[in-house]
């Protein structure tokens, strides 16, 4: 049996070969040490799996309206109202499987075949290949490590074609933890404005911030930007909630009626239950995602030195999410690796020490920690690490 072209057309990811080679050392009883994770390591808090046993417990587990419940809307909209000043209705707002599920949907629903989308890099993984299988073209502009990853107006005119339907931003970004300025943003926007191009403002992260870093969202900048802007959230990162699978994106709605149609064809609707969790979420005490955050900083402050020591290893320190983005090419050519990506299969074979290559995220160059684990073990990672690189100089 032939697959689909569209599925052909997938990129594999570069961290399954990492990712199987680390469980099966850890299978054989390796003491392996995972630096991969993208997210928290905390429990989800306690009133908000409390919440989820109330709904069960209430008959709460049928079908729900496809573009989410209207009450979780109506959290979602105190939300923003509170955080960004930006005021949105509920025919505004859908209710997704998922921040990754809001994107691909919100692709499927905007792009024909060959339109093109511009996508900085480093990007998540997911980006390109949502946009492949909704028949579009992924354009790249990279980010360079002395602009802290963030790629400027110059640049997006040079990628600018008439293919160009929307642009990507994602602040704090994942892998390289970039936060773009309110100035920044404008700048991107007044492009888009003039462009007419939709902008797809992936806000994931946004309650992870430190350093005395704060989140703009391009959308409250302008009225004009908040209607040319697609916002995509969700409650994973943020309430450590990953496994409840509940996202969402506010915008457009033309685009989200046009986006839950599509969804009442694919999922139907998000899990019920997770949907009133995530209510609790947004509803109950914000104590533990700010504890959440201080841990995160705690760690980011205390291994960042530590890992910038290391010989080869050269960081751009980040604002937010929970990653170091290490460009590691001089410690890949000192213990005498072809490649970044074979230094990293090195590392895990003889030091047991799983990290995610940066070609992943279109930065062959890079790799990504992430501190989303306890002190004590990105420490040792760390010392293993730098003994590693020092062991096998050449």
């Amino acid at each position: 049996m032939n697959l689909s072209k569209r599925v052909a057309a997938l990129t594999p990811s570069a961290t399954l070969e990492i990712t199987a080679k680390a469980k099966a050392l850890k299978a054989e009883g390796h003491d392996v040490i995972a630096l991969g994770a993208g997210e928290p390591d905390f429990n989800t808090p306690t009133h908000i799996l409390q919440a989820a046993e109330k709904a069960m417990n209430e008959g709460l587990t049928k079908y729900t309206p496809s573009g989410g419940i209207l009450p979780l809307k109506e959290s979602i909209i105190k939300k923003f109202e509170n955080d960004q000043n930006l005021s949105y209705k509920a025919e505004e707002i859908i209710v997704c499987t998922g921040a990754k599920h809001a994107l691909y949907t919100l692709f499927q629903v905007i792009l024909d075949e060959g339109d093109e989308v511009i996508i900085p890099t480093p990007y998540w993984v997911s980006y390109p290949e949502q946009v492949k299988l909704a028949g579009g073209q992924p354009v790249y502009v990279e980010g360079k490590e002395d602009k802290s990853f963030k790629v400027t107006v110059d640049q997006l005119n040079e990628a600018v074609s008439s293919k160009t339907k929307a642009v990507i931003i994602n602040s704090p970004s994942n892998p390289t933890g970039s936060i773009y300025t309110p100035e920044e943003l404008r700048e991107i926007g007044d492009f888009c404005l003039k462009h007419d191009i939709l902008i797809v403002s992936d806000e994931i992260y946004e309650k992870l911030v430190y350093g005395g870093a704060e989140h703009t969202s391009i959308a409250q900048l302008s009225n004009e930007l908040k209607e040319q802007t697609i916002i995509i959230n969700g409650v994973s990162k943020s309430h450590s909630m990953t496994g409840w699978r509940i996202g969402y994106a506010a915008g457009n709605k033309q685009i989200v009626k046009a986006m839950t149609n599509l969804a009442s064809h694919s999922t139907s609707n998000p899990t019920s239950i997770a949907q009133y969790a995530a209510l609790a979420a947004y509803e109950g005490t914000q104590a533990p995602v700010l504890e959440m955050k201080e841990a995160f900083e705690e760690r980011l402050n205390t291994v960042y030195d530590r890992l910038n020591s290391i010989p080869g290893f050269n960081c751009v320190k980040p604002q937010g999410a929970f990653y170091l983005f290490p460009n590691a090419k001089e410690a890949a050519r000192k213990t005498g690796f072809a490649s970044v990506d074979d230094f990293v299969k090195g590392l895990l074979e003889e030091e047991k020490v799983a990290l995610v290559p940066g070609s992943g995220f279109g930065a062959p160059e890079n790799v990504r920690l992430s501190y989303a684990t306890s002190l004590d073990v990105i420490l040792e990672a760390i010392n293993r690490i730098d003994r590693f690189i020092k062991a096998k100089q050449v």
